[in-house]
């Protein structure tokens, strides 16, 4: 308990820290932590269904993109979102987020593993096959180009201040997904992935535990989506490719599975190293592929597993030592 509790101190102390350090320190990387808190917030609804539910997700791109798509299309036709009515839009885009994780659901939660894994790359894929080609709603190859962003008292086209926005959904966001893995409910996931069968034989109706996961990390990436488009400013078919699915995802893998905290150090690093590192040198797509490739090899558990293994190996040294100290002994005896 008190472990847990030190933990949530230190990722309190960091969050603060960032929100008091990064308004300080220039326009881009104001804009670069914007975009990775909105983009994290879609690793960690990802990590709601990997690391805790044991679902390996490719097509979390398509409920980024309905809610990019949602909030370009109304701000666009019909100016909505552009005022107070911005939370609105914020409520929509998690409802629609929903509503299609709710649809996909229906047939991919009927699967596992690797059938799982195609079933959602193909639902996914198929979301952006209508982005592609509805032109009339989504612009088609050009995409939607946001006028502006909302205004409701703040002046949120002020980087600044859309940062500190966009920080209090990340936060918030963060808090509601922890509350929700340390729940009964939470808990249960965490049986479904480690051993289903059992879970089954206690009386859990684990279909319904994975599609009620998969309905809120729907939820979540549409928020994600939401946030993106303000951020970004641009919406189109690029929103839903499949790399934004697997970007999502070695994100959480980089950072560490099964921790929250680690698909956001995923999502840092990832942006940090793609959008500043790109700027330093031209072949930084090899420095970040052999970031992910050294993770997997070596570092099974991400970036946050490596406490452990440094515990694990003090451990064993200390074992080691004891064993070579009693076999001195015996020698000399």
């Amino acid at each position: 308990m008190m472990s847990q509790t030190i933990k949530i101190v230190v990722v309190v102390l960091a969050l603060v820290a960032f929100v008091i350090i990064v308004p300080t320190s220039g326009s881009f990387v104001v804009l670069l932590a914007t975009r990775a808190m909105a983009f994290a917030i879609l690793a960690m609804s990802v990590d709601i269904l990997l690391g805790f539910t044991g679902l390996s997700s490719l097509g979390q791109a398509a409920y980024f993109g309905v809610g990019a798509y949602l909030t370009a299309v109304l701000a666009t036709k019909f100016h909505f979102g552009l005022g107070w009515d911005f939370w609105l839009v914020v409520v929509l885009g998690m409802l629609i987020g929903a509503a299609l994780a709710a649809v996909f659901g229906l047939f991919a939660i009927r699967a596992g593993g690797v059938y799982f894994l195609m079933i959602t790359l193909a639902l996914g894929q198929c979301v952006w096959g209508l982005a592609y080609r509805w032109n009339s709603v989504t612009g088609g190859d050009n995409g939607i180009n946001l006028s502006g962003r909302p205004s409701f008292g703040l002046d949120l086209s002020n980087e600044v201040t859309f940062f500190y926005l966009v920080f209090g959904f990340f936060a918030a966001s963060m808090a509601l997904m922890y509350v929700l893995i340390r729940s009964p409910f939470g808990r249960s996931l965490v049986g479904i992935r480690e051993r289903e069968l059992r879970m089954q034989i206690l009386g859990y109706n684990t279909w319904l535990h994975k599609y009620i996961a998969f309905i809120i990390a729907g939820a979540f990436g549409g928020l994600s989506g939401v946030l993106w488009a303000q951020t970004n400013g641009h919406v189109s078919p690029e929103t839903l490719v499949l790399t934004t699915s697997v970007d999502a995802l070695l994100m959480v893998v980089l950072g560490g599975a099964g921790t929250l905290i680690g698909a956001v150090i995923g999502a840092a690093i990832v942006f940090g190293m793609r959008e500043y590192l790109s700027t330093l040198v031209p072949w930084w797509q090899y420095a970040l592929g052999a970031v992910y490739v050294l993770t997997i090899l070596y570092l099974p558990s991400g970036l946050m597993g490596v406490p452990a293994r440094i515990r694990q190996a003090r451990a064993n040294t200390a074992a080691q030592n004891v064993v070579e100290a009693n076999k001195e002994l015996a020698t000399k005896t």
